[in-house]
């Protein structure tokens, strides 16, 4: 009889959860390491490479070269003179979203932490180029983001150059929705008793 009401018993997770703390500390230093390593990357592609300068990776298919990227992805919005304002406001939003969910997350999975971290640290480089890096183009001073990363996907056919804070956003994304597509019935059942109301008297 105890044998069968065990194997009824809905499953549980073994042990505590680990502390939020230690979560927010491996958030914090994935994303200042993601940080220091594009801005390190884009003042290096800044100096070496502003002037025309290639630098061959992977013959026909990788090389770094320089690129000032007024706009988003793809360059969308590029010519847009409210585009910047719009790309300053959205990240502060993503940021804002990726400190929430670091502070309500279940802290038993640490990839989900390292997801938000990659995709702060990317927001926040970009955001910092977008906030001090300028350029001059058709005879204006321009803000913009710093790519040199440029990949042929085909030959003769190349993927819109990029950076490091961007390889960061790809990947942070991709982390976060595997991880909420395997967990996110737990993450739901956890969020599940702090938003339920009292029971209702018959």
């Amino acid at each position: 009889m105890l044998r069968a009401r065990m194997a009824d018993a809905p499953a549980t997770p073994v042990g505590p959860e680990p502390p939020r703390k230690g979560r927010l500390v491996l958030t914090a230093i994935v994303a200042a390491l993601t940080l220091a390593l594009d801005l390190w990357s884009k003042a290096w592609a800044w100096d070496n490479l502003r002037e025309g300068k290639t630098v061959t990776v992977i013959e026909n298919w990788a090389y770094y070269e320089f690129g000032f990227n007024t706009g988003s992805a793809f360059s969308f919005l590029r010519d847009a003179s409210y585009a910047r304002t719009v790309f300053i406001l959205v990240t502060l939003l993503a940021l804002g979203y990726m400190i929430k969910l670091a502070l309500t997350l279940p802290t038993r999975w640490a990839s989900a932490y390292v997801a938000i971290a990659m995709v702060a640290g990317g927001a926040m480089g970009n955001l910092h180029d977008r906030l001090v890096r300028t350029i001059e183009l058709r005879g204006e001073m321009r803000y913009g983001v710093v790519d040199f990363i440029k990949v042929f996907y085909w030959p003769e056919k190349p993927w819109p150059t990029f950076n490091v804070a961007d390889i960061a956003l790809v990947a942070g994304v991709a982390l976060l929705f595997l991880f909420l597509t395997k967990h996110g019935d737990a993450v739901d059942a956890k969020k599940a008793p702090a938003t339920a109301g009292p029971p209702v008297a018959p």
